[in-house]
């Protein structure tokens, strides 16, 4: 162990419990410390051998000796107390103290102990204080008037030396006074370079904490305006940092999310503290370049200054503060959040499913039942009644019409549940949709007449063969067309169309019924969904078949639009295609208006997939 390491291990074991965990702090106590201690010591292990060679001291010199306890003393406050501007004010008030005593009594402001005057501001220039060094330098020029004062008044007793004498103590004056100003300058130039140090090791500890954290750490003005951005921001937004400053982050926000963005910084910067999320838009990498893609951001902002804005708040200019702001991305909680939401939805549409479900089924499976029980129970009691034959005859056929009614509502729910468990099978081959066409509407022809509606069918001779499921084309083509019979009044029309193009057939089924409102044209095609209230309907029927046909269609990889208006009827288009093509892969969803869009983070600019109109 070297003497400089016990010497510094002696002063940290004085410094004050205050001083001992702040570099910057714990330097300039030792430098306050080390030369005073040290100085004293040495003088007074020197004071033996002064005397050897001086002899017997004068008072004079008594008196500097004695004076050199007192940095040991100022050494013990500051050691005691913590107290370092409290410290070199009494430093400066003893050294001036002992210059006044001393150039006194050896002529006054021409003594050569005057010159030291000048030492005082510069010790008290160690402290960082500008009220340390006020008040040296101002008791600095106080003692050198009062010099001036008194010797001019004659009050103070003549110099003892003379002649060459007073010459090399005026030269004694001026080097020792010149050696203690040089050990201050070199004192001072070593606590301002462990300054620098210390601070070029804070600014890189964070710097480097900046550079490796995942949150954005920025430096905002009211506006908005950015002035510094952390490197974190280049890996979040896959560009460059320089980029982002000035307006160039606020042009990345999304636009519906500016205003909570500027609102956030503004409130900020009248002190509040503001958290906001909003979105962002991202540059993407590799082969997603050009794409928009946006990402959600969470962003906790505050005023950078907070005891600026308390000094300012009762001045007349109010002062804006800047904000300072950390982001980060919460993308991943907002996938979340809105995975949680739709499944919660999901719950609750397939609550209410199966609320319509059991409503439907009470309905359709009980009507026939209660009609197939009665009348078979009235034919085995044929000679109790007396039933005639065509009695007999007549409940035969209700009963077998029932029947037939409750095999198409359980093949109705059977094929619906293939499609939705994706085990329906498209059987491809060759058809005449012209031909199939006018048979669905031929079979459903009776049914237009007994309820007084037209129907017209329009269905050019030459419409190409198609290739695709033909059971599932007039599968399509029945219930629609049905639909459109079942929910047009007396004195209606249904008109069911086709045309073809070079890749396409389009089928156009429209009616003047009752048409359907806007709340319930979002939930067309869902399973077991009539329009109107459940218990209320005027038409009979499962609700399976708009979705049946909505499925078909997503199989053929088809298009369907529903375009409706309450009181005036509704329009079905339906395109297919002319080849149908059986996908490697799971066919795609449906494209029909009514679904809900699929989630995105990238909201604008998005090309429509599906098409509804009102």
């Amino acid at each position: 162990m070297t003497v400089l390491s016990i010497i510094r291990d002696c002063l940290d074991a004085l410094l004050h419990p205050s001083a001992r965990y702040d570099a910057l702090t714990r330097a300039r106590h030792r430098a306050f410390m080390a030369p005073r201690l040290l100085g004293s010591l040495a003088a007074f292990a020197a004071f033996p051998v002064y005397l050897v060679l001086r002899g017997v001291p004068s008072a004079i010199e008594v008196a500097a000796f004695a004076w050199l306890i007192a940095p040991i003393l100022l050494s013990w406050f500051l050691s005691r107390t913590g107290r370092y501007e409290g410290a070199h004010v009494l430093s400066s008030l003893a050294l001036a103290g002992l210059i006044m005593a001393i150039a006194a009594t050896t002529g006054g402001i021409e003594s050569f102990a005057a010159i030291w005057l000048v030492v005082v501001p510069l010790e008290a220039a160690l402290s960082a204080s500008r009220r340390v060094a006020a008040f040296a330098s101002l008791l600095a020029l106080s003692c050198a008037g009062l010099l001036i004062l008194l010797s001019q008044l004659g009050w103070l007793p003549a110099g003892e030396f003379s002649g060459t004498g007073r010459g090399m103590m005026m030269a004694f004056g001026v080097a020792s006074a010149t050696l203690y100003a040089a050990g201050l300058a070199f004192g001072a130039e070593s606590l301002a370079r462990t300054s620098v140090a210390l601070l070029s090791r804070e600014e890189e500890r964070y710097r480097l904490l900046a550079r490796n954290m995942s949150d954005v750490i920025s430096r905002h003005q009211r506006n908005g305006a950015v002035q510094f951005i952390s490197p974190a921001a280049e890996a979040m937004l896959g560009m460059p940092v320089a980029q982002l400053l000035g307006h160039g982050l606020f042009d990345r926000v999304h636009v519906a999310d500016r205003p909570a963005y500027l609102t956030a910084l503004s409130d900020a910067a009248r002190g509040e503290v503001r958290s906001v999320e909003f979105r962002l838009r991202r540059d993407l990498i590799g082969s997603e370049r050009g794409q928009i893609d946006f990402i959600w951001v969470e962003m906790r902002c505050r005023p950078l200054d907070q005891d600026q804005r308390h000094q300012n708040h009762y001045s007349d200019v109010t002062a804006d503060l800047e904000v300072v702001a950390v982001m980060r991305d919460v993308t991943d909680r907002k996938l979340s959040e809105q995975a949680l939401d739709q499944a919660r939805s999901a719950a609750e549409a397939a609550d209410a499913a199966k609320t319509r479900f059991l409503a439907t089924m009470s309905h359709e499976l009980r009507t026939p039942l209660n009609a197939i029980i009665g009348f078979s129970e009235m034919i085995a009691q044929e000679q109790t009644l007396m039933l005639a034959a065509s009695q007999r005859k007549e409940y035969a056929e209700l009963i077998n019409a029932s029947g037939q009614h409750l095999l198409s509502v359980v093949n109705g729910i059977l094929d619906m549940s293939k499609m939705e468990s994706g085990n329906f099978e498209i059987a491809s081959e060759p058809f005449a949709p012209r031909a199939a066409l006018m048979h669905c509407c031929n079979l459903l022809a009776l049914k237009a007449r007994e309820n007084g509606i037209d129907l017209i069918t329009d269905a050019p001779q030459d419409l190409p063969v198609m290739t695709g499921d033909p059971r599932a084309f007039k599968q399509i083509v029945l219930n629609l067309v049905a639909n459109a019979v079942k929910f047009t009044e007396r004195g209606g029309q249904v008109t069911v169309s086709a045309s073809a193009s070079a890749s396409q057939l389009t089928l156009r089924i429209s009616d003047t019924g009752v048409g359907i409102g806007p709340d319930d044209l979002k939930r067309i095609g869902a399973p077991f969904f009539q329009c109107g209230k459940t218990y209320e309907r005027r038409h009979e029927g499962t609700g399976l078949g708009l979705s049946i046909v909505k499925s078909l269609v997503a199989l053929h990889l088809g298009e369907l639009t529903v375009q409706s208006k309450l009181g005036e009827g509704t329009a079905v288009t339906v395109k297919l295609p002319l080849v149908y093509t059986p996908p490697q892969a799971k066919p795609a969803a449906s494209k029909i208006a009514t679904l809900t869009p699929v989630l995105r983070h990238d909201v604008q600019d998005q090309p429509a997939l599906v098409k509804k109109s009102a």
